[in-house]
This record gives structure tokens, sequence and C-alpha cells, in this order.
């Protein structure tokens, strides 16, 4: 193989549109594929599909550049590419815990048949384990060029909102490989990063890598929400507990924040995922407790509903609710899974009349929700509300004036989700203050 390498990057979504953006900023030819000619089309004119900090100047510098480009081609991407990077989706199955890696299966099917030359295709993708295996053996199935056509596994260990930080200067790197030649093709594709930590390993531990990562965080969420449901039954206070905690060098304040819970498109899914396939795999007993994670999850948006109930009287019949919050976390536009949105469901369902503002994320909760009300500012989606809701913690939300705010309700109460204002401020300001797990 040629050095420097020509990649290709099959998958433009959240993850496969930043690591091509990514890669082409480290000096590679990059050329990123879709099946979505729509999606190409924006994107070779530097428009991205989703809301992500700095990707979008380094998508259109790359472009200029003439490192990036895009194509429908699997045949183009087969001659072009030395090192293919597979970033398709595994959303869980519908009516299922188990993922649906039929993206995967796609990719492999459609690229394959081109592959004439020696090159190696690198999995990024969250998959149960075993998925790799039998995809480097199909490769190797449906490759004119057989055994030269070899497979990787390279896991992602992106956030949403820190994608173009956690891809240039990630902690670590993980590599699924079989052989030294996929191993230096790899290191060579990284070198530019600089020294980064590398576990280089087989491919069932680099595919539990990242099941297992998120199956730990998502624990220590559940966690500490668990500690305010504790603390709510016997009038303690979780922020308080929580900040004892941190202290503790063996635990730690990351992750360790009571609010309404994780969402989005990875945390829920992969922790079902990961238990559907130790059912599978005859462990099911050894991630028998994240049922209870997920449920403990799901029960701080119960419980949000709850809180907000009881400060308008107990029913939500002829009430204004002001809703603060679309996104499944600030800094991003993704709606999968968002907690602000199922709490603002919830209420509308129950007869609330509901307004929601999200600094970003308002059209993607048009299009999914219709049925709720939304504003375009702040004052809008509070005006004449009997309680507001603080959903998701973007600054814009934490750094408002308690006062100013009371000037557009009908009545000063607010139900902090996320545990991001200062009670004490907006108490005195005149407001009922209530947030999951404080007295």
């Amino acid at each position: 193989m040629p050095v420097p390498y020509r990649l290709t990057v099959l998958g433009t979504g959240y993850l496969g549109a930043t690591h091509a953006a990514c890669m082409a900023e480290l000096g590679f030819e990059v050329l990123g594929l879709d099946v979505d000619a729509g999606k190409i089309e924006r994107l070779m004119r530097g428009e991205l599909p989703i809301h992500e900090p700095g990707l979008e100047e380094l998508l259109r510098r790359n472009l200029a550049s003439g490192r990036l480009r895009f194509t429908t081609s699997y045949q183009e991407a087969a001659e072009f590419g030395d090192v293919h990077f597979v970033c398709v989706g595994t959303p869980q199955k519908k009516g299922e815990y188990a993922a649906d890696v039929s993206y995967l299966d796609a990719v492999v099917d459609s690229l394959a048949p081109y592959l004439d030359r020696e090159c190696l295709v690198v999995g990024k993708s969250t998959v149960p384990v075993g998925t790799a295996e039998r995809l480097a053996e199909k490769l190797v199935r449906l490759a004119p060029a057989g055994s030269q056509v070899e497979l990787a596994w390279n896991p992602e260990f992106l956030r949403e909102g820190f994608a173009v930080q956690d891809t240039l200067k990630p902690d670590r790197i993980v590599l699924g490989v079989t052989s030294e030649r996929a191993e230096k093709v790899l290191r060579d594709v990284y070198a530019p990063l600089g020294d980064i930590p590398m576990v280089v390993t087989d491919y069932p531990t680099a595919e539990l890598v990242k099941s297992a990562a998120n199956a730990f965080l998502a624990t220590k969420i559940s966690f500490i929400n668990a500690m305010a449901e504790v603390c709510e039954a016997s009038h303690a206070d979780v922020k308080q507990l929580s900040l004892a905690l941190s202290f503790d060098e063996r635990i730690g304040g990351k992750f360790l924040n009571p609010g309404l819970g994780f969402g989005g498109g990875c945390l829920p899914k992969d922790i079902r995922a990961f238990m559907a396939r130790a059912g599978e795999l005859g462990a099911d007993q050894a991630l028998t407790f994240l049922r209870e994670v997920d449920a403990i999850n799901m029960r701080r948006r119960a419980r949000m509903v709850d809180l907000a109930r009881g400060l308008v009287g107990g029913s939500f019949h002829g009430c204004t609710v002001g809703v603060l919050g679309a996104a499944f976390k600030p800094n991003s536009d993704d709606i999968r899974d968002s907690p602000a949105l199922d709490v603002a469901v919830t209420i509308s369902q129950s007869g609330g009349r509901v307004t929601v503002y999200d600094p970003v994320a308002l059209d993607n909760a048009r299009r999914a929700h219709p049925s709720l009300g939304y504003a375009d500012s702040v004052t809008g989606a509070v005006s004449g509300a009997d309680v507001v809701l603080l959903l998701t913690e973007w600054q814009e939300f934490v750094l408002l004036d308690p006062e100013e705010l009371g000037q557009a309700v009908r009545t000063r109460n607010i139900v902090d989700g996320r545990n991001a204002l200062d009670a004490e401020t907006w108490r005195a300001a005149g407001w009922n203050y209530r947030a999951l797990g404080r007295p």
C-alpha cells in the first residue's frame, strides 16, 4: 500500500462526517461515501446534516483544499481507497434489545465485489461482539482480491458536542487486528495524532471496549440517580452527596451529575444491545444489572413529570408548561431518545399546554413531535407559564436571570431537571424551585 494512504469513509452521518473531515485535516486524501444522494450534495456544498461545534469549519476548509470530497459510488470508493473506514449506524432493532447490523452488512456487500487489490477495511461502528469475525470472512469470500482484503476493528469514542476534539486528540486508540500488516497500516494512519496511548488487541476485545465503556458510564449515571431517589425519600441533598463522593479518587466526579438521566443515540441502545448479545452468548447473568441501570434512567423521566405536576396542584389540565431544552444534551441537535422531549410529550398527553425552546434542536423536534408547541426564544416558551422545566443544560439556560424570567411567567414555579441552577438564587427571586434528588 502507498504511504500516505488514501482513505474512504463509508457512511457520512455523525461519526462518518466527523471522521472524514478530521482525517482530511490530518493531511490525507479522503473520499466520503453515502447512499443518500441528498446528503452527499449537502456535504459537497459544505453543509452538515448535524450540529457539531467546529465541524462545519473543518468540512469547508478541507473541501476547499481538495483533500476531501464525497460520492455515492462504491466502485469509485473501492478504486480510490487503500483504507476504508466503515462508519454506519447500528440502531436498536424495533421491538427488540438487539442491535441492527444490517447497515454494516450492506456496506460489505456493496463494497467487497469491487475490492480487487490489497486494502484494509476498518470498522468503527459499535457492534455486538462476534460481528467483526463474521464480516472478515464475508469480505474474503466476496472480494476478488480475497485474503489481500483484511478487516480491522477500531471503535470510536466520540462525545457529541466534542467530536472534533475527541477525533484529533483522543484519549486512546483501540486496534482490533489479526496481522502485523493491519496494525502497521493503522499506526501509520494515526501517526499524525502524535503520542496517543494505543491498545492493540483481537477482534472480540476491540468490539467489547465500546460496549463496556458505555455500560460503565450508564451505570455511573444511574447510580447517582438511584442515590437521588434515596435522597428524596430521606430529605437529603443529592448534589451535596455527589460533591462529597467526587473527592474520592476511586470514584471521581465525572458522570456523577444527578438529574434527568441519559438519552441519545448511543448509551440507551448500546447497553440494551450489550445485554442482548450477552444473552445469546449464554452470559446474560453477567449483565442483568444493566436492566436496573436502564430502569433507573427511565424512572427519572417519570419523576420529573411528577415534580412538575405537584407544583401545578396535581393536574396538568388547563396548565401552561414552558420547556427549556429538546436535545438529549447541550451542544447537540440530537433528539434521539431525548429525556427532555419524552417529558414534554408525556405532559402534553396529560393535558398540559406545552411550549418548547431549544437553541439548535427545534427543527428536529418539530419534525418528530409536531403536536407540541414551539417558540424561538426562552421568553416565548415560558410566556404565561404555570411551571417552567429546565430539561437540557444549555449555558443559555444556566445563565438565565431569575428575576427577568419571572416577569414572563404566570407563576414562578421551576423544576430543574439537570441540577444546573443555583437553588438559593432562584428561591431568593421568589421561585418555587424543585430539582431531582434535592429537598
